[in-house]
């Protein structure tokens, strides 16, 4: 389709217009077949579907205007049409904050979630790792390894799972969401911000999770006794 061709638009109510091309917009903003969105004129639009009635409706004020009497006259204009709401730019955009915050909250949940089913892995491979090498852990006792050394071995051991795993996540993810933004770009979308704090939260918060996973293993590779454990085939 070229600009100045005419087209057949089909209307929501089956009627079909026969227009002009006046403009052809890219990327396309979504909405469509094919991914675009048509935009017809009033007087178009009274035409072809009269019936249909408006979504959203921006308005710009003068400079010199002020905003808040702006506000109150529509308030008042719309007084008896109560579907109707007016906000201003700000709340505008905080309803939007609003709906974005809401899906991170859910995606907070899952990864809470997320992080409880590792720490219960990684307490199941110390617990296993821990029975697998009681003769290893009663041979170092018995070289002179005492109980906090061996705790804390199996504390550190704990901690380097949590971490790498940790790490393995946040690179995947950064790469994931650099890719997605890239991705978004042709709908807008051109801000990239990466939140480190974060990030580095998360990073300390799996070294913390990995030590208290550690600590029913630690306690009992530490409790071992060592003639027993040597004695283990």
């Amino acid at each position: 389709m070229l600009q100045g061709v005419e087209d057949l638009l089909h209307f929501l109510n089956g009627k079909v217009g026969t227009l002009t091309v006046g403009a052809i917009s890219k990327p396309p903003a979504g909405a469509g077949k094919d991914g675009g969105s048509w935009e017809v004129s009033m007087d178009t639009l009274t035409k072809y579907a009269p019936e249909a009635q408006d979504f959203t409706l921006y308005l710009n004020t003068a400079p010199d205007a002020d905003k808040k009497q702006v506000g109150t006259a529509l308030d008042t204009a719309l007084a008896a049409s109560p579907q109707g709401t007016v906000q201003s730019q700000a709340a505008y955009k905080n309803q939007i904050t609003g709906q974005v915050n809401t899906v991170l909250y859910l995606v907070y949940a899952l990864l809470a979630l997320a992080i409880l089913i590792a720490v219960l892995g990684v307490i199941n491979t110390l617990a296993l790792s821990v029975v697998e090498r009681t003769r290893e852990i009663g041979l170092l006792r018995a070289i002179g390894t005492s109980r906090r050394q061996t705790g804390r071995m199996i504390r550190l051991e704990s901690v380097l799972i949590a971490v790498h795993g940790a790490l393995l996540g946040l690179g995947l993810g950064l790469a994931w969401g650099i890719a997605g933004q890239k991705v978004l770009t042709l709908y807008g979308i051109t801000a990239l911000s990466i939140p480190w704090t974060t990030l580095l939260a998360v990073l300390a918060g799996s070294a913390l999770a990995g030590l208290a996973a550690a600590v029913l293993p630690a306690m009992k590779a530490a409790r071992t006794q060592v003639l027993t454990a040597i004695a283990t085939a």
